[in-house]
């Protein structure tokens, strides 16, 4: 069983440092959430993330993550939004007392888009890192094992929880459980499920941490690497300019007034 989302492939986008990609990632964050327009999220998303996946060959495990995962948040905020915002003044559609207005659509645009935006570049991220490489990289820069821990197993979380919830599915199911159809089916079969895979996420930890124990990662001495992550200038260079690009996203709305 899998235990992460990442995807195995050899190309431009899988060999980058994965500091590279984090700071990167980072910094499309703070652009698209810090200035104010909803088209900025999309060019991202157009320019960076799609041209990315497509060569990282990633694409189509790409989309089918991100518009399952987005799909329903795309939609309760845009009916949400279109229906409650409180400065709506001009309706597009109404029926009774309930009018879905333009403001509300346009303000549902604007976070939409950045969600999309979050979303995607995340996905992309854990789909071309490898956990290991990235724990390598980040310790290799002097910060602490287990911070760079908690930032590599938290790509692991949700496949792992995935895997536990198959297995356990697979032991009821052996056991006699019968699911039904349909939603409700399909609800009714989670119930059993919740018990089991709580204390095996619990199990799983404390196993983990006795298993990290014992090979010395509470360790204070000086670490190698038993595997170096490549790294150039270029990508050097690159990371130093990210931090400039993202404060200037952050003052140049409140310089020229656009907040």
């Amino acid at each position: 069983m899998a235990s992460t989302l990442y995807v195995d492939r050899e190309s431009p986008v899988h060999r980058l440092n994965p500091v590279t990609k984090l700071v990167t990632l980072l910094t499309l964050i703070v652009v698209v959430f810090a200035i104010p327009f909803w088209w900025v999220a999309g060019i991202a998303v157009v320019a960076v993330i799609v041209p990315a996946a497509v060569v990282s060959g990633c694409g189509g495990r790409l989309a089918k993550l991100g518009f399952a995962i987005l799909t329903p948040i795309i939609l309760v905020l845009f009916i949400v939004q279109g229906l409650t915002f409180p400065g709506g003044k001009t309706a597009l559609w109404e029926w009774g007392g309930i009018a879905i207005t333009t403001e509300g659509l346009y303000f549902a645009l604007g976070i939409g888009s950045r969600i999309i935006c979050l979303v995607f570049a995340s996905i992309l991220f854990v789909l071309t890192t490898h956990p290991g490489d990235l724990l390598s990289a980040l310790t290799e820069r002097g910060m602490s094992p287990k911070f760079s821990y908690i930032i590599s197993s938290t790509l692991q979380l949700i496949p792992a929880f995935q895997d536990r919830a198959d297995g356990i599915l697979l032991a009821q199911q052996a056991r006699g459980l019968a699911i039904g159809k349909g939603l409700r089916g399909r609800v009714g079969a989670m119930m059993p499920l919740l018990a089991p895979l709580v204390l095996g996420m619990f199990t799983d930890v404390e196993e983990r941490a006795t298993a990290m124990e014992a090979r010395g990662f509470g360790s204070t001495a000086r670490r190698t690497a038993l595997t170096p992550v490549p790294d150039t200038t270029a990508q050097r260079v690159f990371r130093w300019t990210m931090p400039v690009v993202a404060v200037a996203a952050i003052v140049l709305p409140i310089v020229t007034g656009a907040l």
